[in-house]
């Protein structure tokens, strides 16, 4: 695969060097000649000084036989227009928007750019570790209807089955995270101490998961 990245900032780095050890065909974009030292004199991909989102920059970057296009430069606008001209212009059929406001990356989501709002995600899962919180937003769907969220039960559910969870909550249980390693659930499963359960729960259930997720189920000690 080709790959095209705009930024080369330590995120944009980081994913040229991931690719390059996949051994995919990787070019990164970048107005700063100096951002490319990130990438260090063993790169051997294509390192292309020029503006993310203009037309000669992205053909020199190879963007018309490219199979997916990421722009994660710092900026919201820049990004966005970016993904925008390669999806609509040259037809790049995977594309990625690094977005830090995330009422924009809704609205982009909803036309069909994937976008990843690092500092929001990244806020919440530190505010939820800092406070000790029983559930996390990890990912919501384009339509902003479903969202997968990260909840860590009450103890009170210990030994209880993930049937009785589902039933009590409206939710369904994609995945259970237990001693460090994912487990795809199954009609037997109980919760155990320490689960951290991902949870597709849709936004009229998701106050309910949050209050029950947070106390222990009815008849079982608090």
């Amino acid at each position: 695969m080709h790959i095209v990245i705009m930024g080369c900032g330590r995120v944009g780095a980081s994913l040229a060097h991931s690719l390059a050890r996949l051994e995919h065909s990787v070019a990164v974009v970048d107005q700063d000649p100096l951002a490319f030292r990130r990438l260090g004199k063993h790169f051997k991909g294509r390192q292309i000084t020029g503006i993310g989102f203009d037309q000669d920059t992205l053909v020199s970057a190879g963007i018309e036989d490219a199979d997916a296009f990421a722009a994660v430069s710092s900026g919201d606008n820049s990004n966005i227009i970016a993904a925008r001209v390669a999806r609509e212009t040259y037809g790049v059929q995977k594309v990625v928007a690094r977005i830090y406001d995330p009422k924009r990356a809704e609205v982009y989501e909803r036309l069909g750019i994937p976008t990843v709002a690092t500092v929001p995600w990244t806020a919440a899962r530190l505010l939820k570790s800092v406070l000790g919180e029983a559930t996390a937003e990890a990912w919501r769907d384009p339509s902003g209807t479903i969202a997968l969220l990260h909840v860590t039960p009450h103890e009170g559910w210990v030994g209880h089955p993930l049937t009785e969870f589902e039933s009590a909550t409206g939710a369904r249980v994609a995945l259970i995270t237990r001693f460090g390693t994912g487990q795809l659930p199954l009609a037997s499963s109980v919760v155990q101490s320490g689960d951290g359960l991902h949870v597709l729960v849709a936004d009229d259930h998701a106050e309910l998961l949050r209050d029950l997720v947070s106390r222990a189920p009815q008849g079982a000690p608090s």
